[in-house]
């Protein structure tokens, strides 16, 4: 049986990785993916992904993502991506009327305050974390509006991250956040 793939995406510091890491341990076999990685693993030629020069990487990367995310759906695995996956991205993740053989596949886009995002992105320990504001404020920028995918929002602003981690289990489970085919 094929199962799910819940993107789970946002701006730097929404949250994204504790609440993926916690979802993915709600279920008997699943994957987290951590779409950082994969852009870790060009070994030369890497161009920063928020430049803009980067699109054609980008769309690459994103490709070999969504590639990973089907192939365990469809070994039976849920598959949480957890990264950077805007609008202008979702479609590798939106199937066509006629797809076979494919995974549901829930939307959902973690979204702090603005403030709050800096705050939490900055506060960031990790080596190559991610805490220069300029980048930050733009990504959370991206996020701000999103058109028909504004009801794929949960506000995490005052959230713990277990309160998070609920929010999008119910969220899963409601099936509201379902992206429909056709949809980009």
């Amino acid at each position: 049986m094929i199962a799910d793939v819940i993107v789970l995406t946002g701006p730097p510091g929404a949250g994204k990785s504790t609440t993926a890491r916690e979802l993915a341990r709600q279920y008997d076999r699943a994957v987290h993916l951590h779409t950082d990685d994969f852009w870790k693993y060009i070994a030369a030629g890497a161009i920063p992904p928020h430049l803009p020069e980067s699109n054609g990487q980008n769309q690459t990367v994103m490709q070999v993502i969504r590639d990973a995310a089907f192939a365990y759906a469809e070994g039976g695995f849920v598959t949480v991506v957890d990264g950077v996956v805007g609008p202008w991205m979702v479609n590798y993740f939106a199937l066509t009327e006629n797809t076979q053989r494919t995974p549901t596949v829930h939307y959902i886009v973690l979204r702090p305050g603005r403030a709050e995002t800096l705050r939490r992105a900055q506060a960031r320990t990790a080596p190559d974390a991610l805490v220069d504001a300029e980048p930050i404020n733009l990504m959370w920028s991206q996020f701000e509006d999103l058109g028909e995918y504004e009801r794929h929002v949960i506000d995490s602003t005052d959230q713990s991250s277990s309160n998070t981690t609920s929010a999008v289990v119910n969220a899963v489970s409601s099936r509201k956040f379902l992206l429909q085919p056709g949809s980009s």
